[in-house]
Formats: structure tokens, C-alpha cells, sequence
């Protein structure tokens, strides 16, 4: 497909701002504490957002198809999406894209979530920390409990009382997260004559804390932990940085990775008349024939922008 504008106008931006993001103070910091931190000048001289999106009238749209794709982290071209997942390396200006999201979901950067891709259900900060985490007691606990003259409705009220030792606790990290499920939607813009693509949706995907090490093979899984409306997202996604393997100085925001599409996905559902079914649902247990289908999805959608220019 034709993206040379789109990459062209991504590559001038990372030239003239990521060299003032990568390793903030680090030549001129007087203490450890300093690096990471911007000095009263750059903060001054920064006036940096994301690329804004240019106006696109429906009636410009000629051809539009939305898809949701599978983002494999295990894949070599998608490690700086998962990476670091070691806590003791994380510093303010390089985390994980799951720890920048749970982070800006905390802290009410990013305000809403969803608990699908149609942004049917919205998911509070409770509910994800349900899927997040969880707790349970050893059989010698619960033997505790009883020796000690409590309930489990006392313990659920007061997890004090019993110590640690008895408690079996399971958390989602960083190190969990096996994919990114992504929704966008490719469309031909008739005024630029180009076939294009928007982000509209990002979600982690890992098995819910309570199956994390579990023999179940259908619930360890990956699922959707929850959908953020990505344009509502892409100042934090701006200010975050992803490593640069290539030149360390100059690290790419994870907007401009997604934007940029420098990630490797594969379609997984695309929009249509059977309620938007997945591939999975009519190509089933077939590995093969839905990493084909997904291919035809995609030459589908590059053919046209290729057909228009046929006589």
C-alpha cells in the first residue's frame, strides 16, 4: 500500500523531536537522580504533541474496511511493545506499553475503558484489578482460620488476620502480556487518492491472574483485559517511550510505533455480515487455513487501493 506520505511526515517528526526525549539529562545530571529529568530549558523548548489527525469527511471515504489484528509479542519485531518487563529496570522514561497504560488508567491520564471493542460497557479501575489480581488461601490457611475461631467472611473483611504464608497471590505483570489485540479501520480517501489506516482501539491480552499458573488450557488463554479508545490515549502514548534498538539516543513514542504500524499483527476478525465473526469461527482448527484467510483479508484490502489505478 501506498504509505510514502504517511512515513515520510513520521520520520521528519521523529528527526527533529525524539533526539530531546532519549535519556533526558544524562550528560549533565550531577546525581543519578537527575537523569530522567528534564532541566527548566528543555521544558521550556518543548512544544511537543502528537501529530493530529487531519480531518476526513465521510463523503470522502470510498472504500472502508475495519479489522481487529493479533499483535504476537513473542514475534522479534514486536519486542519493543512488550519490553522491559524487569521492574528494576523500568525508570520514568522507559516502560513496558502495558505499564504506561496501567499507570495512566490509575492516575485518570486516560480516563475510560472499555470492556469490549464497540465500546458497548465501560470497566472500572475496580473490575480491572479484579482481572488483574487475585488472592486465595492454602488449605493450610483455611485449617488457620477454623483453628483460630474465623471465617472466610472474616477474612474477606480483614485479610490481616492471617499471614502471609497462607496465601496464594497472583498478579498480571509487564512479563504476562502475549499480545496486543488491535481494531482499526483501512479506508481510501478520495481527496489524497491513498489508502490509509486508523487506530481506533488497543487492548493487552494474558490470562486472568486466577488461571495465570493453571493446568486449564482453554482458561490460560489469552483475553482482552480491556479496550482503551486509542485517540483518546495518544497523549500519554506520545509522552512514553519504546526503545531503539538501532540508536538508543533516539527512542520512537509508542504513537508513532502503532501509527506507523511497526509492529507485525495478523487479522484475526474483520467487519462483515455475520455479525463481524472471527476467522477462528468458520476456519476452525485449522492453524494453516487462518493464517491464509487472514492473508486474503489483507490482499483484499491492498487490491483495491492496486484496482484503482487498472484501465
Amino acid at each position: 500500500m501506498n504509505l510514502k506520505k504517511i512515513n515520510f511526515s513520521i520520520l521528519v517528526t521523529l528527526i527533529t523531536v525524539s533526539s530531546s526525549f532519549a535519556q533526558f539529562n544524562l550528560l549533565n545530571a550531577k546525581s543519578p537522580e537527575e537523569i530522567g529529568l528534564k532541566t527548566e530549558e528543555q521544558i521550556s523548548l518543548d512544544n511537543d504533541k502528537p501529530l493530529e489527525y487531519g480531518y476526513v469527511g465521510d463523503r470522502d471515504i470510498l472504500f472502508g474496511k475495519m479489522v481487529w489484528e493479533r499483535v504476537d509479542l513473542n514475534q522479534r519485531a514486536n519486542f519493543p511493545l512488550l519490553y522491559p518487563i524487569d521492574e528494576n529496570i523500568m525508570t520514568a522514561d522507559r516502560k513496558s506499553l502495558f505499564t504506561v497504560l496501567i499507570e495512566a488508567i490509575q492516575n485518570g491520564d486516560i480516563k475510560t475503558v472499555y470492556a469490549d471493542s464497540y465500546f458497548k460497557e465501560e470497566r472500572s479501575m475496580n473490575q480491572i484489578d479484579d482481572v488483574l489480581n487475585f488472592s486465595s488461601v492454602t488449605e493450610e490457611g483455611t485449617n488457620y482460620l477454623n483453628d483460630m475461631g474465623y471465617s472466610m467472611e472474616d477474612y474477606e473483611q480483614d485479610p490481616s488476620i492471617l499471614p502471609e504464608m497462607y496465601k496464594i497471590v497472583e498478579t498480571i505483570t509487564a512479563a504476562d502480556i502475549q499480545e496486543y489485540m488491535i481494531k482499526g479501520f483501512w479506508y481510501f480517501d478520495k481527496r489524497q487518492a491513498e489508502m490509509k489506516y486508523r487506530i481506533l482501539a488497543i487492548a493487552p491480552a494474558a490470562p486472568e491472574a486466577r488461571f495465570k499458573n493453571s493446568d486449564d488450557e482453554i482458561n490460560k488463554k489469552p483475553i482482552p483485559l480491556f479496550w482503551v479508545f486509542y485517540p483518546s490515549a495518544r497523549e500519554v502514548l506520545h509522552k512514553a517511550k519504546a526503545f531503539n534498538n538501532e540508536n538508543s539516543s533516539m527512542p520512537f513514542s509508542f504513537d508513532h510505533i502503532l501509527n506507523a504500524r511497526r509492529f507485525h499483527g495478523y487479522i484475526y476478525r474483520e467487519q462483515n455480515v455475520q455479525g463481524d465473526r472471527a476467522i477462528h469461527e468458520y476456519v476452525a482448527e485449522d492453524a494453516l487455513m487462518q493464517l491464509l484467510e487472514s492473508e486474503r483479508i489483507k490482499d483484499k484490502i491492498r487490491d483495491f487501493e492496486l484496482d484503482m489505478w487498472t484501465y
